[in-house]
């Protein structure tokens, strides 16, 4: 069994945490119509679905980015791979206007999702740092081993 790195170890506490938001998420802005509890207004609603949207799609570029990143550290994608993929959207952070006609728990729920984007996101900003930094004949010369590895 492989040794895991400090990589590894803090993608997969990254990748565990943006699951456990993932299903928060998920509870939090479901819309259905619960027996005894008492409904949102239109408007809330409107800002429950916004916001909603807006949580589950940060969190799914989070768990998107993480995915890939641990499939690159099992060796099971290249790094030109990975380069592919590209650098983590920018995210769209939370409306005030909306944010206040949530409960406490749910914009507590956003703004958690945010947070751990924006650290994701530091890695993310490492990650392409450190990929323009190679000189282009550095950059070549990966290329040609990348495409060796192949056969």
């Amino acid at each position: 069994m492989p040794t895991r790195d400090i990589n590894s170890e803090i993608i997969e506490g990254l990748y565990t945490e943006a699951l456990v938001l993932a299903e928060d998420a998920r509870a939090a802005f479901d819309l259905r119509l619960t027996e005894g509890a008492v409904q949102p207004d239109d408007l809330t609603r409107v800002a429950l679905s916004i916001e909603g949207l807006r949580t589950t799609t940060r969190l799914m570029h989070v768990l998107a980015w993480l995915l890939n990143q641990r499939a690159y550290l099992a060796g099971e994608l290249s790094e030109l791979q990975l380069e592919r993929s590209g650098p983590l959207p920018d995210e769209r952070e939370a409306d005030a206007d909306n944010l206040v006609r949530l409960e406490p728990t749910t914009r507590a729920l956003i703004e958690e999702s945010e947070r751990l984007h924006a650290r994701v996101a530091r890695l993310d900003r490492d990650w392409w740092s450190n990929r323009t930094s190679a000189t282009p004949v550095e950059a070549l010369h990966g290329r040609i081993a990348q495409a060796f590895a192949r056969y």
